[in-house]
């Protein structure tokens, strides 16, 4: 048991870099877009300003 206190002490400081890479993670997904899923953003983008005919 002293071995699962002494592994989650270690971890535990980790936490933070674990969640700042996560968070820098889906930014770099969301900011740096692949061609197809551009267009798809765009047409997505678009949709406000179709007229409902």
């Amino acid at each position: 048991m002293e071995f699962f206190t002494q592994l989650a002490d270690f971890f535990r400081p980790l936490w933070g870099l674990w969640l700042m890479l996560l968070f820098g993670s889906i930014i770099a997904w969301v900011m740096w877009p692949s061609k197809k899923r551009r267009e798809d953003m765009d047409a997505h983008a678009r949709i406000p300003l179709r007229d409902q005919d």
